[in-house]
């Protein structure tokens, strides 16, 4: 039974591809939010997509953002004498940043990129589980350097410790030059660091001491000597 659009969609696509890979062999996608990254069980294999893309939706707030930093993981098996095979899926959640709260929310995707990901975890799936050559991995647009930095504390994924996004040359260089540009205008602020006579600070004192003058004028008039 499908828990959501995107299970039922994934189910689906993954179903329908198997059938054309794999005809004579049955196999089953389970839905596991458990699953551990690098804990397969005796006998399981493991594919980690990194690079998925989906929308999120705060169950709290109603705050809907895309990110490209999606990760999946897989662990698969094949029972070669009984001809049935198992994939159990677990998606990454994200927290949502606007609200804060410490509900996890789930992704959506668009049915493109559930295909494109099926294609990648049956290749993958070919290649550990039949020894056979799977194919090209399809390159997703996330995969790409991304300029814009990921926020770890808010992914699932970086939590546990999968290391899935990493700065882009651009946004490197972005990030050294702003470095290097406060980091030397402290000497310089440092240097003409003399008397400014025309700061902030003399300019009250100046006023000040125009004010006291003409007090004492009109406090203690000039004495007239005959």
């Amino acid at each position: 039974m499908c828990t959501s659009l995107t299970v039922c969609e994934w189910k689906k696509v993954f179903y329908e591809k198997m059938e054309v890979a794999k005809p004579n062999d049955s196999w089953e996608l389970i839905i596991d939010p458990k699953l551990k990254p690098n804990e397969p069980d005796p006998g399981w294999k493991q594919y980690l997509e990194e690079h998925a893309s989906g929308r999120f939706h705060c169950s709290w707030c109603w705050h809907t953002w895309q990110s490209p930093h999606l990760v999946i993981l897989f662990h698969m098996h094949l029972d070669r004498a009984q001809r049935m095979g198992s994939v159990r899926m677990r998606v990454f959640k994200q927290l949502c940043y606007e609200c804060g709260t410490a509900r996890l929310d789930e992704s959506s995707m668009l049915e493109e990129n559930i295909e494109g990901l099926v294609d990648n975890l049956i290749t993958s799936l070919l290649e550990q589980c039949y020894g056979e050559r799977g194919g090209q991995y399809r390159i997703h647009v996330a995969s790409r350097p991304d300029n814009r930095r990921h926020r770890g504390e808010f992914c699932e994924a970086c939590q546990e410790g999968i290391v899935h996004w990493k700065p882009s040359e651009k946004l490197l260089e972005e990030e050294a030059a702003t470095y290097t540009f406060s980091g030397a205008s402290e000497p310089k602020a440092q240097e003409g660091s003399g008397y400014n006579f025309f700061s902030l600070h003399w300019c009250l004192f100046w006023a000040f001491l125009c004010v006291l003058v003409v007090y004492l004028q009109f406090s203690f008039p000039t004495s007239v000597f005959l």
